[in-house]
């Protein structure tokens, strides 16, 4: 007779496995999005970056993510998650250093491109591999959610510490080269960490009960054979599911929103508001907090009700409003204001969105089916810096491209309240108020 303490086996799994998650993304994001910072200085010593130039630059990136992105989820799945998101962050480490030495239009392509195909299938193989064999279908919103906090966390010590960093030069380069190379470093070392201190099985570790380990491990393979049973999906299936061609529609419609707002958001401040860059790295913080607060109200509040598809729908909405009133702000405070309700919008229910594949789909059909989603937002991630960069060099004005973010972002939180009931999941039973239970 053996006894699981729940409370025990919850702190172990959010230090153990959501902690370490959590800082990979934070780096991820940090070097991914650094561009936009970065081109607040990088325009005035590399000329020939237009806007055009640049929007195809940052877009890039998603080219090479959408080619990797499903091979590298299989792989995964096959193999060893752990082991492949560290291999993830050392090479993208790497080729985050070499953007610091580009001097030409084709290095700047090209090393944006192998950016994407470093990073690419990271967070499907988080979402679909590594966290069901961790987390209990009902846990999973809130590791999501707590996972994908970094998101927001990372652009809240991001941009103030490259506000910081464009005005510094501690080893005779750019502002923007040492911003490069500095938020790189990071990402190698966690590799090496990464790859010894994370394991892909319960069974693997040391730090939990043998109990513990035979209660998450039948958790996984129940909910595995329960899903299975309903339907079992080969990866073709799944690739033609209706369900999941509908679900990259819509992350495809978002993320043309969340990519075109993310990468453009400083040039946009920085023309309206005249800041500094370390004023307006601390100003961006602002909407980033706003939306972690709401993000965390709302994986609460999804776990708690079983509903999925309201509180992301919602939430894309609240989206659509800010991008959609943006081109209206006459000053800096208005502007903010706007880009807070954008924010919110755009990132407050990614954490609950991540979980409606994993409700109808198992093993490699999962991995595989998260990462062509994936893929279809990464096409979006495309589509809106470019759209952006190009409404800007031929209209000289941003403000119909954020028209055409919020139009996007709208179809998409309409779309997502076509999605039948039986994705948005049930309310869970609690096992027992007391921390302890015992397992026979």
């Amino acid at each position: 007779m053996d006894t699981i303490n729940f409370a025990h086996l919850k702190r172990q799994r959010d230090l153990r496995i959501i902690l370490p998650v959590f800082l990979v993304s934070i780096v991820a994001c940090i070097d991914r999005v650094n561009i936009a910072y970065a081109a607040l200085t990088m325009t005035q010593d590399l000329n020939w970056i237009t806007p055009e130039i640049f929007g195809a630059g940052a877009g890039i990136f998603f080219m090479g993510y959408l080619i990797f992105e499903i091979p590298g989820s299989l792989v995964a799945a096959r193999f060893s998650a752990a082991k492949w998101i560290a291999r993830i962050m050392f090479s993208w480490g790497i080729v985050c250093i070499l953007m610091a030495f580009m001097h030409t239009q084709f290095e700047f392509y090209l090393y944006r491109f192998l950016l994407g195909a470093s990073e690419a299938s990271l967070y499907p193989v988080i979402y679909s591999v590594l966290f069901p064999r961790w987390f209990t279908a009902n846990e999973r919103a809130r590791a999501t959610s707590l996972m994908l906090t970094s998101l927001l966390l990372s652009t809240i010590v991001g941009a103030p510490l490259a506000g910081f960093l464009l005005n510094t030069s501690v080893f005779g380069m750019h502002g923007w080269q040492e911003l490069f190379i500095l938020e790189a470093i990071p990402a190698i070392l966690f590799a090496i960490f990464f790859l010894f201190c994370v394991k892909d099985h319960p069974e693997k570790v040391s730090w939990l009960t043998d109990a513990e380990k035979k209660y998450l491990v039948h958790a996984y393979n129940e909910e595995q054979t329960r899903l299975q049973s309903i339907k079992k999906y080969t990866v073709w299936q799944a690739f033609t599911d209706r369900k999941v061609l509908k679900l990259c529609f819509i992350y495809f419609m978002w993320v043309i929103g969340f990519w075109g707002f993310n990468f453009w958001m400083p040039t946009v401040l920085k023309g309206l508001s005249g800041w500094s860059t370390q004023l307006l790295g601390g100003a961006i913080a602002i909407p980033m907090i706003a939306a972690l607060v709401v993000q965390l109200i709302i994986s609460r509040t999804s776990s708690k009700t079983g509903d999925k598809v309201w509180h992301v729908s919602g939430a894309l909405l609240v989206g659509a409003i800010g991008l959609g009133f943006s081109p209206f702000a006459t000053n800096m405070y208005t502007a903010l204001f706007l880009v807070c309700l954008s924010a919110i919008g755009i990132y407050a229910s990614m954490g609950v969105w991540w979980t409606i594949p994993t409700t109808f789909l198992t093993g490699p059909a999962a991995a595989a089916s998260v990462a062509l989603i994936n893929s279809c937002g990464n096409l979006g991630g495309w589509v809106g810096p470019y759209m952006m960069g190009w409404i800007k060099t031929s209209t000289g004005s941003f403000n119909f491209g954020y028209f055409l973010m919020s139009a996007f972002m709208l179809i998409a939180s309409i779309t997502v309240l076509t999605l039948k009931y039986s994705l948005n999941g049930k309310k869970q039973s609690v096992p027992a108020k007391s921390n302890a239970v015992t397992n026979n």
